[in-house]
């Protein structure tokens, strides 16, 4: 592990793939240890789809398809540090459990600024997060049903929701 170089004033608001409330969530309707990381692994904190055997999940659709995702990846602490020399991964290794949520407010990283009220959406190659007015068009990503709650700049984490749509 590498030595210190940061401290702050303030904890971190959450991370990538937490819960950001207690409002009820819902998971994907799949079977007991029916759905796991594709090959490749699957990476927290973006969004998932349900591959064509119905049990792996990947951050991109299947065959190149521009449907919305099935479910956004919740840190369960699936992800495993493989490599001595690594700090951290948000890497769920391929054939591990995936939990993958319809609805409920999480943390998130975006690629955008945020603002409260905006549509999220989800990139085809990654399920990583960008932001836009609902009903746009964002190259490379679908819109998802869940909104952002908070307010951020590109880069920093943002609460999304699927419960709270308006501002």
């Amino acid at each position: 592990m590498a030595f210190q170089t940061q401290i702050n004033t303030q904890p971190a608001p959450g991370l990538p793939g937490a819960f950001a409330s207690l409002n009820p969530t819902a998971t994907f309707p799949a079977g007991e240890g029916a759905l796991v990381a594709a090959a490749g692994g699957c990476t927290i904190g973006a969004f998932g789809w349900v591959q064509a055997d119905g049990r792996s999940v990947a951050n991109a659709p299947a065959n190149g398809a521009t449907t919305a995702p099935d479910g956004f990846v919740h840190r369960d602490l699936t992800g495993q540090i493989s490599s001595l020399f690594d700090e951290s991964t948000q890497i769920i290794p391929q054939g591990f459990p995936v939990s993958l949520f319809t609805a409920g407010d999480f943390w998130a990283s975006t690629t955008t600024a945020a603002t409260p009220g905006q549509a999220v959406f989800a990139s085809t190659t990654n399920g990583s997060l960008s932001t836009a007015a609902a009903g746009s068009t964002v190259s490379g990503a679908v819109q998802t049903r869940f909104y952002v709650a908070s307010a951020c700049a590109a880069g920093e984490l943002v609460k999304t929701s699927s419960w709270s749509h308006a501002v």
